[in-house]
């Protein structure tokens, strides 16, 4: 035998574990090996770590897989990210070791792009040349799968290869990169800025661009850089719904398609891209938030765009920013890293004033392009008739913009058709029988549903309470409920509703890209996914059905959400050569922040909220750090909570408030208390915490979650 080797299993809520290591082949840290586990074989790497002061016999590793080894960066990428979330670091491996990945990459059919020069102009193919061209840009696919896109047999998809149409995707490195676009000063300064810094070690951009900028060409450019240059780049995506137009304009840029990771692939596909980036064969990998952890055989930059998404932030198992992580990261494998973000978060912000990161400013819109008007609409003023939601400014505008055969959107960020069913006879509300909320009506779905647990039941014919038949109502406005009135009023309209209810894959979302931009959809009501990075050159007016929205609850982040949520809808406007318009519905048209998006005045903003965030002694002038104690009994809960309390150690530098029932005081069945702790300058939050949880331990079914700086407060 070889001695003692550390090995870290992945996924186990556990540190390194000593393992007897074989003499041939010896093991070398970042090795991928298959080690005994209690009584089943667990995958795990082999790690740099000192050796456990024990005499105890080792059990022995039983294999080395036929995986690539994992790269001292990564490695401490995730020793960092588990020290920082108080995270086993199995837990964290768990992340960059998908069981995808573990399996040899099988022979595969070929997959097929649209050629980026066809033989022949689309007009001269007809509708289904037409209807290929449209998916110019769309991710690499089987023929069966163009088949179904194009609703063509398999035969006439062999035929469009023959006249290659269709081509064989290449994840090959290019032998010549096509040449960019023509740049304004402003975006070739930041482009200058950024190929500089390829190659040049560690060093973290904000590229701060008003919506319409012109920063993906910017950050592409780097790119280009980092392909020359023989090296890989990963950009980061906030959902994969922007995955089909991201990819369409990278493919006109480039010529070529990159790789994609994302919940929607299979198992085969993430397969190969894992294999081949860890070999070093592919140029660039585009992604969610599980990309970041990848393998790079050649890592050269890291891109995060649209770095104030919120959903960068994992919620669920491991609670992580992505955003952070990225720079982190970034600076393990000594490349630059680019947050890219028209409305970039204040904790973004603070770093770039500290000169942490450096900061690059868009100031316009690229060519003839302006910034839209935005109209408040006093809905005390000028309210929608009794029960719609469409106010009369609203509706004239969208009518006025259909009638120049424009598009327009609607946009409010609530799912279903509406947030509450009440009894008129009872006044009973439908609650999930698992959580502290009210099931929401899904009219598409034929079901009420609860957007916490997943819990979906029957619309019921009579109330559950009372027995009244005839009795249920819906109360509030969702989008489907919008765009009910908004059908009615627009019967001639072709209006496409737009959440992840309805756009839950890469192809939906590039079928969807497609329809809107070869102007066969009028009207778009929708959800948050429609205020990111879409570019629809005829879309000139957005409605924002209710901007006073996010600002309910309390949340300490809800007046930056809000501005940066419709500040980013409102950015889907007058994108081209046409004149945009917003009108932003509000009960509150003299609030500072309505204001500030009417002005377009983000730095008044920012500025304001700062000087609020610096008097409470919030972040990012201090840290947070959210405990949530639950259990199945509420006594069993209160009771720990209590003495989790107790066992609090004093520090000058940190409070602890609570514990106080979550704003969800029930989730999943669990009762729930949650602790805030706050962390000034001088303290070393990840130890005090340690310190305190280590003081008691949960027993009886009871469970701790801990979310270091977290972004939801429920």
């Amino acid at each position: 035998m070889a001695g003692r080797v550390a090995v870290v299993v992945a996924g186990a809520p556990l540190g390194p574990l000593d393992y007897a290591g074989p003499e041939e082949p010896p093991l070398a840290p970042g090795d991928v090996v298959e080690v005994p586990l209690g009584r089943r074989r667990a995958v795990g790497v082999v790690w740099d770590a000192p050796p456990q002061a024990h005499n105890r016999p080792l059990r022995t590793i039983h294999r080395r897989l036929d995986v690539p080894p994992m790269s001292r960066a990564l490695r401490q990428t995730l020793e960092f990210l588990a020290d920082w979330y108080l995270a086993p670091l199995g837990q964290a491996l768990r992340l960059a070791l998908p069981r995808a990945a573990l399996a040899s990459p099988k022979a595969a059919p070929l997959r097929l792009v649209v050629a980026a020069q066809g033989p022949a102009p689309p007009q001269a193919l007809g509708d289904l040349g037409l209807r290929l061209w449209a998916h110019a840009g769309a991710p690499a696919d089987t023929a069966a799968g163009w088949a179904r896109r194009l609703g063509v047999s398999p035969g006439r998809v062999a035929r469009l290869v023959a006249q290659g149409l269709l081509v064989e995707a290449s994840v090959s490195w290019p032998r010549e990169l096509p040449p960019g676009p023509l740049l304004s000063p402003a975006q070739a300064a930041a482009a200058h800025a950024l190929r500089q810094a390829v190659g040049a070690g560690f060093q973290a951009f904000l590229l701060d661009g008003v919506t319409g900028s012109g920063k993906t060409e910017v950050y592409l450019e780097a790119v280009a850089q980092t392909i020359a240059a023989g090296r890989q780049a990963l950009v980061l995506l906030p959902e994969i719904a922007l995955t089909a137009p991201f990819l369409a304009r990278f493919r006109a840029r480039f010529g070529f398609a990159p790789l994609t990771w994302h919940s929607g692939l299979g198992d085969a596909e993430r397969r190969r891209t894992f294999a081949g980036l860890a070999r070093g064969e592919a140029p660039v990998v585009v992604g969610a938030r599980s990309a970041l952890f990848l393998p790079l055989a050649r890592p050269g930059l890291l891109v995060v765009d649209e770095a104030h998404d919120p959903s960068f932030k994992q919620e669920d198992g491991l609670p992580y920013h992505a955003r952070d992580m990225a720079v982190v990261r970034a600076r393990a494998e000594g490349v630059p890293v680019v947050l890219a973000s028209a409305t970039p978060s204040l904790e973004t912000l603070e770093q770039a004033a500290r000169g942490r990161y450096r900061h690059l400013v868009l100031p316009d819109r690229h060519g003839p392009a302006r910034l839209p008007e935005v109209r408040l609409v006093d809905l005390k003023r000028t309210p929608p008739p009794r029960g719609r939601w469409l106010s009369p400014p609203l509706v004239e505008a969208v009518s006025q913009a259909l009638s120049r055969g424009e598009q327009a959107l609607l946009f409010l960020n609530r799912r279903g058709y509406a947030p509450l069913t009440l009894c008129r006879a009872c006044g009973a509300r439908i609650r999930c029988p698992h959580c502290t909320a009210w099931m929401v009506d899904h009219r598409l779905q034929g079901v009420l549903l609860c957007h916490h647990c997943g819990h979906a039941m029957a619309r019921p014919p009579a109330c559950p309470t009372c027995g009244a038949e005839g009795q249920l109502v819906p109360c509030g406005p969702g989008v489907e409920r919008v765009a009910e009135e908004a059908a009615a009023r627009w019967p001639d309209a072709r209006l496409r509703i737009v959440t992840s209810d309805t756009v839950r894959s890469p192809r939906e979302a590039e079928e969807l890209v497609a329809a809107v931009r070869a102007r066969a959809v009028d009207l778009l009501v929708g959800t948050q996914m429609l205020a990111k990075a879409h570019d629809f050159p005829d879309l000139t007016v957005v409605g924002v059905v209710d901007a006073d929205l996010g600002l309910q609850g309390g949340d300490l982040r809800a007046a930056e959400r809000t501005f940066q949520q419709v500040a980013q809808v409102a950015g889907r406007a007058g994108r081209s050569d046409k004149p945009g318009l917003v009108l932003v519905q509000t009960h509150e048209p003299d609030s500072p922040l309505l204001q500030a998006v009417a002005a377009h005045d983000r730095d008044g903003f920012v500025a304001a909220e700062r000087s609020a965030r610096a008097a409470a002694g919030m972040p990012p002038f201090t840290r947070l750090a959210a405990v949530v104690v639950s259990a199945a009994q509420e006594e069993a809960a209160q009771a720990f909570a209590r003495a989790l309390a107790l066992a609090a150690p004093a520090h000058p530098a940190v409070d602890l408030f609570g514990p106080a029932p979550a704003p969800l005081a029930v989730l999943k069945g669990r009762h729930r208390l949650r602790f805030l702790v706050r962390a000034r300058r001088g303290a070393r939050l990840q130890d005090w915490l340690r310190a305190w949880l280590g003081a008691v331990r949960p027993q009886g079914g009871v469970r701790i979650t801990v979310d270091v700086d977290p972004q939801s407060f429920l």
